[in-house]
């Protein structure tokens, strides 16, 4: 795959993305949890399409020039926000995914305005097929204008939480721990921890090469979480300046059992994974603690699989 030129974004995408996204999104709540003393959930689970990817999709089409088409790729959440996106604003929008690709998310992004297309068995595959598309093309991570909208979480923090500040997000391809940490150089009093599935760590081998490399993907239940970067990918660049650490699929089961029993939380494999890592104590806290719940969408069966049975 050839590398596309995309532009690192800066503090002004930040501004354009937050006005695009306070005008269709309310603030998602920061719950109190005791996890650590005065420690928050930010529950991005109660957007309107259950991940937080919705804020980088309205940012996107904000930013698309007049009458052009938009192509995607999308493991689940992004093209569920791109649909959402679409159906406020008309936009032409097409969303490829692979046919492995979750069945709950794949049959939400169905009921949207999108044309959706179904190629390959694993993300890398439908991004590849998604690229030959005509259309302005929106990756749900290296895109400017999807960082930005991801950092929006950011200025919803300025509201919600004195600092100093130690957010803990989940990291795919990056694009929200790349948005936390461009809102973050702004503010100052802000550590950024990233938390990568143990099977596919492709942007921490990345920011320690110092550009794009391809690592092996194993198999996770996580499905938000494997994958290797498109080259040229402008997402470890920014993430250089955050903490990085992993959790196992096993981790992610016992912060899914632990959202359930403590705060009544439905998560998905990807929206556990900072819980997942606090509870093995793989975060160092600075000041206050915020982790970020990104999404709740993944079906019965894999969530009661997930549950199991224990009660830890």
């Amino acid at each position: 795959m050839t590398a596309r030129e995309v532009r690192v974004p800066g503090p002004a995408d930040l501004d354009r993305a937050w006005r695009a996204v306070s005008r269709r999104l309310a603030p998602t709540p920061p719950l109190p949890t005791d996890l650590a003393p005065g420690a928050l959930l930010k529950a991005e689970t109660l957007q309107p399409t259950g991940s937080f990817k919705v804020r980088g999709a309205l940012a996107a089409l904000d930013a698309l020039p007049a009458g052009e088409p938009a192509v995607t790729a999308s493991a689940g959440n992004h093209g569920l926000g791109m649909g959402f996106a679409a159906a406020g604003t008309g936009a032409d929008v097409t969303v490829v995914v692979s046919t492995r690709a979750s069945r709950a998310k794949v049959d939400r992004i169905a009921g949207f305005p999108v044309r959706l297309v179904r190629h390959g068995t694993t993300y890398d595959e439908a991004e590849a097929h998604a690229l030959t598309l005509p259309g302005r093309y929106v990756s749900p991570y290296n895109d400017p204008a999807v960082i930005a909208g991801q950092g929006t979480i950011g200025r919803e923090l300025d509201a919600q939480a004195e600092g100093p500040l130690t957010v803990v997000a989940p990291v795919g391809g990056g694009g929200l721990a790349a948005g936390l940490c461009l809102w973050a150089r702004g503010r100052g009093d802000v550590r950024v921890v990233g938390v990568e599935s143990a099977v596919s760590r492709g942007v921490s081998a990345s920011v320690e090469a110092g550009r794009v490399v391809e690592v092996p993907v194993g198999d996770t239940f996580a499905d938000g979480l494997p994958g290797n970067l498109e080259p040229g990918c402008v997402t470890p660049e920014l993430i250089r300046d955050a903490d990085l650490t992993a959790v196992t699929d096993e981790e992610i089961r016992r912060a899914l059992r632990w959202l359930m029993r403590e705060h009544g939380l439905v998560a998905e494999g990807a929206g556990a994974a900072g819980v997942a890592a606090v509870l093995a104590g793989r975060v160092e806290i600075t000041g206050r603690l915020v982790v970020i719940v990104s999404g709740r969408n993944i079906t019965v069966p894999a969530y009661t699989g997930a549950l199991g049975g224990n009660t830890d």
